[in-house]
């Protein structure tokens, strides 16, 4: 009797097939791991960015209140990525039952950051609260929009 050495072509294709689908699973692995990777480094680059962009909000007490403003980041600090800002600074509540200059309040600081990523334009949002004095613009602006609000009773 003959003894069989090696394998048989069906074997050899069957092993194959295997390993292609363990290849392409492992490859499509790495590929989506790299990719989330990449997006979790551009968050982060893009929240410290955001961070730093509400501090310098936050200590300014010169910002054009109740309206908006924006700017653009230097390539420099964005590591290359086309990146911005919006912001807005108004009025949010007042201790008074009446909105009137010189009095105590606070004010909401929204601030939106932008880049410009692979899949397209993103965006984070960020929303800062800090005390104040009412202008005559904040007041007026608080009255004009007093009536649109129905939250809270001295908003």
């Amino acid at each position: 009797m003959r003894q069989r050495r090696g394998f048989t072509l069906l074997e050899v294709l069957v092993a194959t097939a295997i390993m292609a689908i363990a290849v392409t699973t492992a490859v499509t692995a790495l590929r989506t791991s790299l990719r989330n990777s990449d997006r979790q480094m551009e968050l982060d680059k893009v929240g410290g960015l955001a961070h730093r962009k509400m501090d310098e909000l936050l200590a300014e007490r010169l910002n054009p209140s109740c309206q908006g403003f924006g700017g653009v980041f230097p390539p420099l600090y964005t590591g290359g990525i086309e990146a911005g800002w919006t912001a807005m600074v108004t009025p949010y509540e007042t201790a008074a039952a009446q909105a009137a200059p010189g009095a105590p309040a606070l004010e909401r600081i929204q601030l939106e950051v932008w880049w410009k990523a692979a899949a397209g334009r993103r965006t984070m949002r960020l929303e800062a609260y800090r005390r104040t004095v009412l202008t005559p613009e904040a007041a007026e602006w608080m009255q004009a929009h007093l009536s649109e609000t129905s939250v809270g009773g001295a908003r």
